[in-house]
């Protein structure tokens, strides 16, 4: 069986390739060649030997997750569908933007996280994807956007805030960083790829060790009470044990500030007392505030806060102090918007059926349970 390609890191594709007696700089002309020039045909990398060709074509493919679906919304967000095998796919968002394109990559085949606002996560979980799963959405991305820009580097962001948990699946996820980051492949700085968490603790500090990026934290709310049903994964690892892997992961980050996700949720987290409560809570951990207007999916069981309510959460932050923006909602149309991902997923976890036999819950203000 072919091994992919897309599977490797300069370390490892240099290891592959000295199992096959060749020289190291076979192997950097190779990462160029696939995630530079986008390049899968052995046949096209005209600078290798023609031995070489000859024998990676029989030993070795470069194989992507194949596009399912290709959708592009009225705001000019445009949703990728990669199907990863046995029923299940992933959604992988471009959002152009003026000055740079973003692209939000998948980590896993649905989600074993459970937080309640998500659509992901209803989706229940399936596995982790593998590394050339993960860096294949960028390498297929990179391909299908730049069919009407030949020449031009249209994704100049990562953020891995697609579906799933990236630091669940860390194994995979730091050869993908990688890759993302050398210069022979995407060359992408540290402070332009992303890594969003809803808080596994352990997993943050390793993140620090082995390939420090831009940290993004799904808060959601500033009590462990609300925290707890909102997160789950806070009952694991409470808000004083995030806060201080966040103070720790600063003294490697490319930034100096972490990035807190909050989604606004009418009557559940946008209180007055909230915002107080937030600047409390983050009172030691420079950071800013990326606040979300919820995005609606079936059955959800919860409604986005008002304009006025948000203005109002968002002047309570900046008194405080903190640095404050309110994202834009995008790719709503398509089904491509913050906390809408589904993709097609079989749920291996059975959450979905388990789930499927309570009532959804409803919130009343300042998060308790109606």
């Amino acid at each position: 069986m072919a091994v992919n390609l897309l599977d490797f890191d300069a370390e490892s594709l240099t290891a592959w390739f000295a199992q096959q007696g060749e020289k190291p700089f076979r192997a950097r002309q190779v990462l160029r060649w696939i995630h530079r020039f986008g390049e899968g045909d052995f046949n096209a990398m005209s600078d290798l030997a023609r031995s070489l060709r000859e024998k990676l074509l029989t030993i070795a493919a470069v194989s992507p997750a194949p596009t399912l679906s290709d959708k592009l919304s009225a705001d000019g967000t445009r949703k990728f569908l990669f199907d990863v095998g046995n029923g299940n796919a992933v959604e992988t968002v471009f959002i152009p933007e003026e000055g740079r394109g973003t692209l939000c990559v998948s980590s896993q085949a649905g989600c074993a996280l459970d937080c309640t606002f998500c659509s992901t996560g209803r989706q229940g979980f399936n596995r982790n994807l593998t590394t050339a799963e993960i860096i294949g959405q960028l390498w297929q991305a990179n391909r299908l956007l730049s069919i009407n820009a030949p020449g031009e580097r249209v994704i100049s962001n990562v953020v891995m805030m697609g579906m799933g948990e990236p630091l669940a699946n860390f194994d995979h996820l730091i050869p993908a960083l990688r890759l993302m980051l050398d210069d022979n492949a995407y060359g992408l700085s540290r402070r332009r790829v992303t890594v969003s968490t809803s808080g596994i603790v352990p997993a943050i500090d390793r993140l620090a060790e082995a390939c420090p990026v831009a940290l993004a934290v799904s808060l959601h709310a500033p009590t462990d009470g609300l925290r707890d049903r909102l997160v789950p994964i806070n009952r694991k690892y409470p808000l004083a044990e995030l806060m201080a892997a966040c103070q720790r992961y600063l003294v490697h980050a490319p930034r100096d500030f972490i990035t807190f996700e909050y989604v606004m949720l009418d009557g559940v987290n946008d209180s007055d007392a909230d915002a107080r409560a937030l600047l409390h809570l983050v009172r030691d951990v420079p950071c800013k505030f990326n606040l979300i207007p919820f995005n609606p999916f079936p059955a959800s069981g919860f409604r986005c806060s008002t304009a006025e309510r948000m203005r109002r959460f968002a002047a309570i932050l900046l008194e405080g102090g903190l640095v404050v923006t309110t994202r834009k909602t995008r790719g709503d149309d398509i089904d491509a918007a913050c906390g809408q991902l589904a993709g097609q997923v079989l749920d291996r976890s059975r959450r979905v059926q388990r789930a499927a036999t309570i009532p959804v819950r409803n919130f009343s203000m300042s998060g308790t349970a109606a």
